[in-house]
């Protein structure tokens, strides 16, 4: 067990303030608000009929802003691995800017798409660079914590577009404007304060570079295919509770006040557990406790399937739900900046993030369906538990080293060919 001392907080805390850790921050507050913008509006999308937009539609140009940043997330990582890692957040922060503020402008529902899934491709390079930048900037001790402390920032980037929203619905264009303009004034400043990793640095020194392949290499592959396959449950859960709880919470016999408010109750309940989660996690481990957080989501999830007289109880239930499902999932991203070396690093967390998008696209569209043939209550509940269930599994198998045996065992294989 790792343990902290005075000056060594001062230091965390220091370079948490710092302005690598803030930009990080920031960077990645822009997806969370990407996360709520596109959901708040389709409604009043729909309901105006703007361009000829139908539920069919609406459907159509989430699902290609969600395969957009599934692009994005795993084909930065090897690019950033190459050329570094700021200036991947920068064209990133660039195209998702532009693009984001020129959604209003499309003609058609296929042009809102297609700005749609251009500029998920640079939101999707943010995160993944983002949480690296951050790790390599933090103590290798307290990865962790630095991770699910930045990922803080994506649920305070869904409460802001939410809180814009209700002020702004059904005026929609400008959420998508002030979205654009975000990341535009963000980025001189990205540009002017953001040093390259020196973590970077160093890899970029050596003799050779390794290939993405290398993530498939004996010494790596139980983590990467149990990160894979974690970070895909733990997406699924994220997405598919974010889309369809409150129609969840309808279908189990809950009025429409008690239904929106869990959402909020999940996602407060999700910035308890990524502070508690990061720092309990590079305590006593990663991979325990990201088991124990999956196990623990698991069991929520399906008490959920029962019905509760009291609100008090059923917030209470929800909130705790959120404690465990959101942080499991950013915990398999700290795994993975302990697991890998500097050279290869954002490719595994870029492949990982990847991977989970997947989730992400495939959990509203199943929970879609169970609503759809009538199963919801309480199959819904039941599938986000035995989802988490099997993110308790994948993490399981995967091999719980120390960072300095993690390191020898990546050095790059002479039989690899510089890139």
């Amino acid at each position: 067990m790792a343990v902290t001392t005075g000056s060594e907080s001062d230091s965390v805390m220091n370079k948490l303030l710092s302005w690598p850790a803030v930009l990080c921050w920031l960077t990645v507050l822009l997806e969370g608000y990407d996360l709520v913008v596109l959901g708040a509006v389709i409604p009043t999308l729909i309901d105006q009929k703007h361009v000829g937009f139908t539920a069919a539609g609406a459907t159509f140009a989430a699902t290609m802003s969600l395969v957009g940043v599934a692009i994005g997330a795993t084909g930065s990582g090897p690019v950033a691995d190459r050329y570094g890692r700021r200036w991947v957040l920068v064209g990133s922060i660039v195209v998702f800017s532009l693009f984001t503020a020129a959604v209003p402008l499309a003609g058609s529902v296929s042009v809102f798409a297609a700005f749609r899934l251009v500029a998920g491709v640079g939101l999707g390079a943010c995160m993944p660079t983002a949480l690296t930048m951050m790790a390599e900037h933090m103590p290798p001790a307290r990865r962790a914590f630095a991770s699910t402390v930045t990922m803080t920032g994506y649920h305070v980037g869904a409460v802001c577009a939410a809180l814009l929203a209700l002020r702004l619905v059904p005026n929609w264009e400008p959420l998508f404007y002030a979205g654009g303009a975000a990341g535009l004034v963000l980025l001189p400043v990205v540009w002017a304060k953001l040093p390259e990793s020196a973590a970077y640095l160093a890899a970029k020194d050596a003799p050779t570079r390794v290939r993405p392949t290398v993530l498939l290499r004996p010494v790596y592959v139980r983590a990467t295919l149990g990160v894979w396959v974690g970070s895909f449950m733990g997406l699924l859960l994220v997405y598919g509770l974010n889309t369809w709880l409150p129609k969840l919470m309808r279908d189990a016999g809950y009025n429409m006040s008690t239904s929106l408010t869990v959402l909020l109750m999940l996602n407060i309940g999700a910035v308890v557990g990524l502070l508690t989660a990061g720092a309990l996690a590079d305590r006593r481990g990663i991979k325990p406790t990201v088991l124990v957080w999956f196990g623990a989501a698991a069991v929520f999830l399906a008490v959920l399937s029962v019905k509760v007289s009291s609100t008090v109880l059923l917030d209470v239930l929800v909130l705790v739900t959120g404690i465990f499902v959101f942080s499991a999932q950013v915990l398999i991203y700290a795994y993975v900046t302990q697991a890998y070396p500097a050279e290869i690093r954002a490719t595994a967390l870029g492949f990982a993030s990847g991977v989970g998008r997947l989730g992400a696209i495939f959990g509203p569209t199943i929970t879609g369906w169970l609503i759809v043939v009538g199963s919801a209550n309480p199959w819904g509940f039941y599938l986000f538990a035995a989802v988490a269930g099997i993110g308790l599994l994948a993490m399981a198998a995967v091999p719980r080293t120390s960072v300095d045996g993690l390191a020898a065992a990546a050095r790059p294989d002479p039989r690899v060919r510089p890139a």
